[in-house]
C-alpha cells in the first residue's frame, strides 16, 4: 500500500451502543461537524490481537473531543472495551485499524456538548511493507497553536495535510516534510520525523505545531532503554539533507524509512531497522 491510499478492507462500526456490519450514514448536512468542522478522531492498531498503547489512543481521542468543545459519553476504559469487542469479531491473525471518531450534531458556532456522538470503526487493514517512501520539502506549513486546535487530533487540520501530500504526489514524491511557522522542521505530512546522524537520533521538539505522536513517544522510550541517544530539538531542513538516515513513526505504518529526500537517496539504515525491530518486539509482548 502506498502513502496516501485509502485503507480498504472489511469494516464494522459501533454507533450509539450497537455494532453494524457496515458503515451506515450517521451525519446530516446541517450537523455541526459537517459544516463547521468539529470532528476529532484517533487511530490504533491491532496486529494479530496485539494492540499497542490502545489506552493511550483512547484517552487522546477523549482529550481531543474535549479540546474541541464536545463531551464524551464514554470513559477511556469503556472505549478500550468497545475496541476489544470489535477486534474479537475478526480472525485472530487479522491486522486491523481502529478509529474512534467524535462529532457534534448540534450547535451554531460553538458545538453543543450534549450532541456529541461516538462512532468507532474497526477495519481490516494490513500494515504497509517497510519499503520506504520518497519525501520533498512541502510549501505548506503546520499552524501554530494560536492559529488552529493543534493539541487535538482534529479533522479540520487534515485538509492542510491533504494538500501537502497532493502537492508531493504531483511532483513525484509520496509525502512532504512540513515546516513550522518559524521555518523549522515539524514532521512529515502525516507522521512524526526522526533523523539519524553519527549514530544519534534527532527529532523535532514538541512546540505546539504538531502532535506528540503516541508511536513517537513509544519509540523514544524504546531507543532510550536500548542506550541510543535521542535528542529532541529544533531541526532545520538543511540538516535533513545531511542526515545518515530518516524515518517516520505513526500509528498507521508504525516505523518506516524515508529512502529519498528531494531526489537524494537515503539508505534503510541500521538505526531504522533496529528501531522497527524493537517496536515490533514491544508489540509482540503487549
Amino acid at each position: 500500500m502506498k502513502y496516501g491510499q485509502s485503507r480498504g478492507g472489511n469494516v464494522i462500526s459501533w454507533i450509539d451502543g450497537e455494532w453494524h456490519d457496515e458503515e451506515p450514514a450517521v451525519a446530516k448536512a446541517t450537523d455541526h461537524a459537517m459544516w463547521l468542522g468539529s470532528a476529532v478522531f484517533d487511530g490504533a492498531r491491532s496486529i494479530a490481537g496485539k494492540v499497542p498503547d490502545l489506552e493511550a489512543h483512547c484517552a487522546r481521542a477523549i482529550r481531543s473531543c474535549e479540546i474541541m468543545g464536545m463531551q464524551s459519553k464514554v470513559t477511556t476504559e469503556e472505549m478500550v472495551d468497545i475496541c476489544h469487542e470489535g477486534i474479537q469479531q475478526f480472525p485472530d491473525d487479522a491486522q486491523l485499524y481502529l478509529c474512534p471518531l467524535f462529532y457534534a450534531s448540534g450547535g451554531f458556532v460553538v458545538p453543543d456538548p450534549e450532541s456529541t456522538h461516538l462512532v468507532l470503526t474497526v477495519e481490516e487493514s494490513p500494515l504497509p511493507e517497510p519499503n520506504g517512501f520518497k519525501a520533498c520539502l512541502s510549501p505548506f506549513r503546520r499552524p501554530a497553536a494560536d492559529m488552529a486546535p493543534t493539541e487535538a487530533k482534529a479533522a479540520c487540520l487534515y485538509p492542510n495535510v491533504s494538500r501537502a501530500v497532493a502537492d508531493a504526489n504531483q511532483r513525484g514524491f509520496d509525502t512532504g516534510v512540513m515546516l513550522d511557522p518559524d521555518g523549522n522542521v515539524a514532521e512529515f505530512s502525516s507522521a512524526n520525523l526522526f533523523m539519524v546522524k553519527d549514530g544519534v537520533v534527532h527529532t523535532p521538539e514538541i512546540n505546539g505545531t504538531f502532535l506528540n505522536g503516541i508511536t513517537r513517544q513509544r519509540v523514544i522510550q524504546l531507543l532510550n532503554e536500548a542506550g541510543v541517544e535521542v535528542v529532541e530539538r529544533t531541526i532545520s531542513y538543511e540538516e535533513l539533507t545531511e542526515a545518515d538516515e530518516l524515518f517516520a513513526t505513526g500509528n498507521y505504518s508504525k516505523v518506516i524509512p524515508c529512502v529519498s529526500l528531494d531526489g537524494q537517496a537515503l539508505p534503510k539504515g541500521p538505526v531504522f531497522q533496529d528501531t522497527r525491530d524493537m517496536y515490533f518486539s514491544y508489540t509482540d509482548n503487549c
